[in-house]
C-alpha cells in the first residue's frame, strides 16, 4: 500500500496466542488458563487459514512487522511459531528487514525455548518482567522471581539482537526512591527498549475487588505523578527517552510494530480476540475476531476465519482514531493528515489555548505534539482537540 506522498506504508500482522499458565490479578486482556494440553497443531492450522482469508481481503501488502502477543506466546512450541510465520510468508510478501517480536514470560522454562524461536524466525523478544523485586512480583501474581527474570533477560540477550521488557510502576507501597533504584537496574539490563506502565485497576479483575474493599492501596494522584516524573527523568538521563507515553527506547530501537498502530497504518489481527485495521476498496475496516479460543477455532474451521465484527469507519471516526493514537507519540501528528481524513481542520483557537497552557507544542513544520507536561493529561488534551 502506498500513501499519498508515494512512501510505502508499514503493514503489521498481529497474532494472538490466548493461553496463560495463570491469570494475573491486574490483567483484563483476552487470556485463558487451560489445564489440559492445548492442541497446538490444530491451532496452527487455524491460524494459517485465518491468515489466508485475511490476505485474500487485503492482498498485495508487504509485511514490515509481525507481533506474536497474548496471553503467553512463549508457551508455544518453536515449531508452532515457525508454522505461523511460514503461513504469513505464504500469503503476503515479507520485507527483508521484517521485525518479528514474540512476547515471553521470563521463566527459566520458557527461556530454554529462545534459541528455537530464533531459528523459527523471531528476531525480537518482549519480556513481561513487571517488577525487579520478589515481594512485588508475588503481589502481582507473577510466577517468576527477580533473579529468574534477570537470567531470562541474559538468555534473551544471547539469542536475539533486539529485546525489550515491561515493568509496572505506581504499585502499592512504591516510593520515588525505590522506583529510581529499580529503574536504574532495569536500564542497565534493558539495552535498547523498555515499556513502563502505571498500574491501573481494571474492572472485572481481582485487583478491582481488592481495591474497592480497601485491601489494595495504590499511590494517590500526586505520588503517581511523582513516579511518572522519575520515570521520564531517569530514562532520559540514561539515553532511553520516551517515544510514546509508556515506551522508551534508544534512537532507532523503537518497536516498529507498535508504531504501525500509533501512526494509524494498516494491520491484520489474527487469532482469538485479535483486532485489525484494513483498508479495503478505499475504506478503513475495524475488524475483531471471536474472543473465546475454542469458539474461534470452530468458527475458523467452519468459515475460514473467526471475524465477529467488521465495521466501516467513517471519515470522522478514522480521524478521531488517528488523533487518539498519534498524540501518544512524542513525534506527534501532522494536522494536515487529520484534515485530509476528517474533511475539517483542527480548531486553531483550541490549539492556541492548549499551547498557551503548555500542554501542546507546534514545531516549524507544523507538526503538533503533546508536551512532557501535557502527557499526564493526554486524554483531556485529545478530547479537547477532537471536540
Amino acid at each position: 500500500m502506498t500513501s499519498a506522498h508515494g512512501k510505502q506504508e508499514a503493514f503489521g500482522v498481529y497474532v494472538h496466542w490466548p493461553f496463560c499458565l495463570s491469570k494475573c490479578p491486574y490483567c483484563d486482556f483476552n487470556s485463558h488458563v487451560r489445564h489440559a494440553p492445548v492442541d497446538e497443531e490444530r491451532f496452527a492450522r487455524a491460524f494459517a487459514r485465518e491468515i489466508e482469508a485475511t490476505a485474500a481481503r487485503a492482498p498485495g501488502r508487504e509485511v514490515s512487522s509481525i507481533f506474536l502477543g497474548g496471553g503467553t506466546p512463549s508457551l508455544m512450541k518453536p515449531q508452532t511459531v515457525g508454522a505461523i510465520l511460514d503461513a504469513i510468508g505464504r500469503y503476503w510478501r515479507v520485507a527483508a528487514g521484517v521485525e518479528v517480536t514474540l512476547e515471553a514470560n521470563p521463566t527459566s522454562v520458557e527461556a530454554t525455548r529462545f534459541a528455537g524461536y530464533r531459528v523459527a524466525g523471531v528476531n525480537r523478544v518482549s519480556l513481561g518482567v513487571q517488577a525487579l523485586d520478589d515481594a512485588s512480583l508475588k503481589a502481582l501474581g507473577r510466577l517468576h522471581s527477580a533473579r529468574e527474570a534477570l537470567d531470562a533477560v541474559a538468555i534473551a540477550r544471547k539469542s536475539f539482537e533486539r529485546y525489550s521488557f515491561d515493568l509496572i510502576y505506581a504499585r502499592p507501597d512504591q516510593t520515588p526512591e525505590k522506583w529510581t533504584d529499580e529503574l536504574t537496574l532495569a536500564i542497565a539490563e534493558a539495552a535498547e527498549h523498555l515499556s513502563l506502565y502505571q498500574l491501573t485497576i481494571e474492572e472485572g479483575t481481582p485487583f478491582f475487588g481488592l481495591h474497592a474493599a480497601g485491601k489494595l492501596t495504590t499511590p494517590d494522584e500526586a505520588l503517581a505523578r511523582a513516579l511518572y516524573d522519575v520515570t521520564q527523568e531517569v530514562c532520559s538521563r540514561h539515553g532511553l527517552p520516551a517515544y510514546e507515553i509508556s515506551n522508551h527506547a534508544r534512537e532507532g530501537a523503537e518497536c516498529r510494530h507498535n508504531l504501525v498502530y500509533w501512526r494509524g497504518e494498516e494491520y491484520a489481527g489474527i487469532g482469538p480476540g485479535a483486532h485489525g485495521r484494513l483498508d479495503i476498496e478505499g475504506t478503513r475496516h475495524a475488524i475483531a475476531t471471536e474472543k473465546r479460543p475454542e469458539a474461534w477455532l470452530m468458527r475458523v474451521e467452519a468459515n475460514g476465519h473467526g471475524v465477529v465484527t467488521d465495521d466501516l469507519l467513517n471519515s470522522e471516526e478514522r480521524a478521531d482514531e488517528f488523533l487518539l493514537m498519534g498524540l501518544r507519540l512524542v513525534e506527534g501528528i501532522d494536522p494536515g493528515r487529520y484534515a485530509a481524513l476528517s474533511g475539517r481542520a483542527l480548531d486553531p483557537r483550541r490549539i492556541a489555548l492548549l499551547r498557551e497552557e503548555g500542554a501542546i507544542a507546534v514545531d516549524d513544520t507544523g507538526r503538533l505534539r503533546v508536551t512532557q507536561a501535557g502527557f499526564p493529561l493526554l486524554d483531556a488534551v485529545v478530547a479537547d482537540l477532537a471536540a
